[in-house]
């Protein structure tokens, strides 16, 4: 499934879903992340974190080129991005059941989890993408991607009140990873 495909089921999801209880004015809170993450991060031999909030967006959005209006338009319906990057030592990932628990824990949030990639195929991109949104009818409130390889784990958190569309053009921007594959698949429990 392509993630164009995906977002339109996501919103297809949010149209035939029964009315959410009323979503708060910003349920998406950037600087939140689960406890296995820190866990992870103990053992990881780098880490870096970021936040860009709407005042850095706004300065970001100027570098976008021109030839990307829709891009720069979502950039404005952001309220803020959030990125942890970690990278291991040779033995890879220490602990494959905290990214388990990472995955678990937006689940329990109630997030939407709403496409999983695996590309096992590709000795240069042996990884794992994982999606969740937090949705307020056919609008994404709040957007979470958990990219896995080998040797790395990045999660990127996006607070905002984007359409589905939106976060297409957000791709390849702010941390947030261009999916540049057709292989997304639809998985219920994760």
């Amino acid at each position: 499934m392509t993630l164009a495909a995906a977002a339109i089921a996501g919103s297809a999801f949010a149209q035939s879903s029964p009315a959410p209880a009323a979503v708060p004015d910003n349920p998406v809170v950037l600087d939140w992340t689960p406890p296995a993450l820190a866990q992870l991060k103990a053992r990881a031999a780098v880490k870096s974190d970021f936040t860009l909030d709407r005042t850095m967006l706004a300065m970001a959005a100027g570098l976008v080129p021109d030839t990307e209006p829709q891009t720069r338009q979502a950039i404005t319906r952001i309220d803020g991005v959030s990125v942890h990057l970690l990278r291991f030592s040779d033995g890879g990932i220490p602990d494959e059941a905290a990214v388990d628990a990472i995955r678990r824990a937006y689940h329990l949030r109630g997030w939407k989890h709403l496409v999983t990639t695996a590309d096992a195929g590709n000795p240069m991109r042996n990884g794992t993408t994982d999606v969740w949104l937090v949705l307020d009818g056919v609008n994404v409130r709040g957007a979470v991607v958990l990219v896995e390889s080998p040797r790395s784990l990045t999660l990127a958190t996006m607070a905002g009140d984007l359409s589905p569309i939106d976060v297409l053009h957000l791709r390849g921007h702010f941390g947030i990873p261009r999916f540049d594959g057709d292989e997304f698949k639809e998985e219920k429990n994760r």
